[in-house]
């Protein structure tokens, strides 16, 4: 996968194209480069009951679809990889305050099975999202692993290691990408090296369906 425009961090921010010391792997050590990946996320919502979502390299080449089953009583959507193959399955746990998600490998709901979690920082958010992510050896939960801030509806959030200034992922409206398809809210996620892009996608996902989901209350 090619490299792209990045955006420039913030003062005290290292940039998103900077690699990490420790590699970043989540779900899968095939999804860790060593090198910057942009990805395009391409969204068509509403589709007969379903929410999709494809992502693509520069070159449009499929990586990675998003299926979800908006129609049913639970939020469930999964992560697939380009042939169709479920990679992780997205939770979203009802009657909980902070609007809780849980990722799971494959299609599983067991907790052996869990690999992350990600909540709302706090009940109310009113202008942007702040929502911390926990890995399941964090059981305090009293510093967050990752923290996302930004708003999906404004194409724009940055990716955080914990609570530092260390930028994992960003993501940005699109620049010059080579992908000839078009749908409903393109944009682009720049993903540093040593980091693990499926992760930072699903991080995303999580992102929208949370502010999709406070519209509606």
């Amino acid at each position: 996968m090619a490299t792209g425009q990045h955006l420039e961090p913030a003062p005290g921010e290292m940039a998103a194209n900077a690699a990490l010391e420790s590699p970043v792997m989540v779900i899968g050590q095939e999804f860790v480069t060593q090198h910057p990946v942009d990805l395009e996320m391409m969204q068509k919502t509403f589709s007969l009951g379903m929410n999709d979502c494809k992502v693509t390299d520069e070159d449009g080449n499929l990586i990675f679809q998003v299926r979800s089953k908006i129609a049913t009583v639970r939020d469930i959507r999964y992560l697939q990889d380009a042939y169709g193959n479920i990679l992780v399955s997205l939770k979203h746990k009802l009657m909980t305050a902070h609007g809780r998600w849980e990722v799971f490998r494959g299609e599983s709901t067991e907790q052996k099975d869990l690999l992350f979690s990600v909540k709302q920082s706090s009940l109310f958010q009113l202008v942007s999202s702040k929502l911390h992510v926990f890995l399941p050896s964090n059981t305090t939960e009293s510093v967050p692993d990752f923290r996302i801030e930004g708003a999906f509806i404004d194409s724009s959030c940055t990716i955080y290691l914990g609570n530092s200034n260390t930028i994992v992922a960003q993501m940005h409206q699109q620049h010059n990408l080579k992908s000839t398809i078009r749908w409903k809210d393109d944009f682009q996620v720049t993903v540093s090296p040593n980091v693990d892009y499926a992760f930072i996608i699903v991080l995303v996902v999580i992102l929208d369906a949370t502010e999709d989901n406070d519209d509606k209350t």
